[in-house]
């Protein structure tokens, strides 16, 4: 036979079955199936920030109260403030508030019989807060949605108030009661800018933080300090900000979560820590929205950003809430909101000039004296601000005048755009969406 007419070699030949049926073994030619390797998470190389012990607290008779001031007027400064048991001691209170609220909705406090009594005081003053808003109602400045100047009516009906209102914890030296109002006078937003945003509301928690220095609050009330105070307060500045359309505070943003608030989504993740089936994406579901937004402070606040937009979709109107979303579990999200506390707050120097800082939230050794004027509190129409950017830069702006694109541009707010088409009858179901590219 010639070389042409040869069959091909033939493969190898398949071991014969085990049993002596003639039937090949197939599991020689067939690849071992290996499982697949789950391919690792991305690592964030800074470490989740631990709550340092809350210090014992100062000997009143020993203070020298006085109305707090900015003292971060430099680089310098902020290095020394970040150096010093001040940084621990706030970086202490808003962690353990945080802690406080592990696994707990809002309604597990809805007895007010377990409340104390200084808890009681500040839920009154909040209450009288929201009703001298709604007895200030806003002029009519057409379909302007720029911040309503009325706004400085309703501050200096709460300023008027502030003795009235710190004398009901029992405190008797006016001195100490001119230190903490300041902080609560501040948590309403700016007066001269109509504008509000995170730094207020921290401003919130430092009157707290004042209250725990003197004794008034404790420990065991910082779980109804999360629960009801500071959620009640979040309801009172939602009707402030509705009420006057406030600006955000820098139309760059601070966070890049909300215009206006943070804290809601550290203590809000800090709830829902070990949720056995609410998930980070739930944040997309209107319905687990509208079932727990009261419950989890977290959600409320993303049904609440959902309700000022003018466009439909996380996607689009808060891209890192849309982001953040996607992390497997709230452990995850409650210590990238401890990371983002740090970095973005107590390490930002153009936030962090704005701090105050007085007997009760002391000083830094080492720090600039006292700025004269474009103090915060002062409250003048053309006050001179002294600022820095994110690179320690120096300049100055007036308060009428606006901060200028240096600093973010004066920006209508969001709550204004929607609040002006619910007056033309469109309402929040008619929200435009964007298409897909």
């Amino acid at each position: 036979m010639s070389d042409a007419a040869a069959p091909s070699s033939p493969g190898p030949a398949p071991s014969p079955s085990p049993s002596g049926s003639g039937i090949p073994n197939l599991k020689d030619r067939i690849p071992k199936l290996e499982p697949r390797r789950r391919r690792a998470e991305p690592s964030n190389p800074v470490p989740i920030p631990e709550t340092p012990a809350l210090p014992p607290r100062p000997d009143l008779s020993t203070l020298n109260f006085r109305p707090p001031s900015r003292r971060i007027l430099s680089p310098a400064d902020h290095e020394f403030f970040l150096a010093s048991p001040t940084y621990n001691l706030v970086l202490s209170f808003v962690f353990s508030l945080a802690e406080s609220v592990v696994d707990t909705p809002i309604s597990s406090l809805k007895d007010d019989s377990t409340l104390s009594p200084p808890v009681k005081t500040i839920l009154r003053i909040l209450n009288d807060a929201e009703t001298q808003c709604k007895d200030s109602p806003p002029d009519d400045q057409g379909s302007s949605r720029f911040g309503n100047k009325t706004f400085r009516l309703f501050l200096d009906k709460v300023k008027q108030r502030m003795p009235e209102w710190h004398a009901a914890f029992g405190i008797t030296d006016s001195n100490a009661v001119s230190e903490a109002s300041v902080y609560l006078s501040q948590s309403f937003g700016n007066r001269s800018r109509i504008d509000y945003g995170s730094g207020h509301e921290l401003n919130f928690i430092m009157w707290l933080l004042c209250l725990y220095q003197l004794s008034i609050l404790e420990r065991t009330d910082f779980r109804a300090l999360v629960l009801r105070v500071f959620n009640r307060y979040l309801e009172v500045m939602r009707l402030v900000q509705s009420t006057y359309y406030l600006e955000p505070a820098g139309s760059h943003g601070v966070w890049g979560l909300d215009d206006y608030q943070f804290l809601p989504f550290l203590f809000g993740a800090s709830q829902l820590l070990h949720h056995p089936y609410i998930t980070p994406r739930a944040i997309h579901q209107q319905l687990t929205l509208e079932e727990f937004g009261d419950e989890y402070m977290y959600l409320g606040q993303v049904a609440f950003v959902n309700s000022t937009k003018t466009v439909k979709g996380l996607r689009w109107h808060s891209p890192m809430l849309d982001d953040i979303s996607s992390a497997k579990n709230w452990a995850k999200i409650e210590g990238g909101m401890r990371r983002m506390f740090v970095s973005e707050v107590l390490k930002k120097l153009p936030v962090m000039q704005h701090f105050l800082f007085g007997s009760l939230i002391p000083v830094a050794e080492g720090m600039s004296s006292k700025q004269e004027g474009g103090d915060e509190e002062s409250g003048e129409e053309d006050e001179e601000v002294e600022v820095f950017d994110k690179d320690g830069v120096r300049h100055v702006h007036h308060q009428v005048t606006g901060w200028g694109d240096c600093c973010g541009i004066k920006v209508p707010s969001s709550i204004a755009a929607a609040e002006e088409m619910r007056k033309r009858g469109i309402g929040g179901e008619h929200l435009r969406r964007i298409p897909f590219d």
